[in-house]
Formats: C-alpha cells, structure tokens, sequence
C-alpha cells in the first residue's frame, strides 16, 4: 500500500509541476503505463490516483492506461508518465 500511494503520489506531484509549467487550467488525460512488476492493476492505480488527485489540477482527468506483461522490460517495475492533455485559460491545449 505504500508503494502504490509514494508512486502516484510522485506521479501526480510531476503532473501538478507539469501543469504549472505550462499555465495550464486543468488536466484533460493522463496517459501512464504500468510495469508487469509494478504490482498495481489499472482499477488499483486509478483508485490511487482519484484519491491523490482530489483537488489537484488533475482531479478531473480522463486516465489512459497501458499494461505491460513483459517481466523482461527495463521498466517493469515502474508506472510511467507518457502524455497529458493540457487545457490552458483559453481553452485550448498549450
């Protein structure tokens, strides 16, 4: 359990800067992909992240999310960002 909430904690705190980075309102999508060693099925990290993400700019975001079941890859133990979907104060993406 404190695996989980330190790695979409982190996850969502990139996703804040990231954000912020780019002036942007809100997070549209949030795309990760999850290591076949990464121990978090997609029901479990998107329960993990609304719980990280309540109030944050990305507490809306639609979720994408890759699996992978090859123990094999250099990630396998990771949750990787791989894009988000930015809305700036005009309604557009940056």
């Amino acid at each position: 359990m404190m695996h989980e909430t330190a790695l979409v904690r982190n996850l969502i705190h990139r996703v804040e800067k990231l954000c912020a980075d780019e002036e942007a309102e809100r997070v549209v999508e949030v795309a990760v992909w999850l290591g076949a060693l990464c121990h978090m099925s997609p029901e479990h990290f998107t329960d993990h992240f609304r719980q990280e993400a309540a109030g944050t700019c990305a507490d809306q975001a639609h979720l994408r999310i890759e699996t992978s079941d090859d123990i094999n890859h250099p990630n396998a133990q990771d949750v990787l960002l791989q894009s988000l979907e930015l809305e700036t104060e005009d309604g557009s993406g940056p």
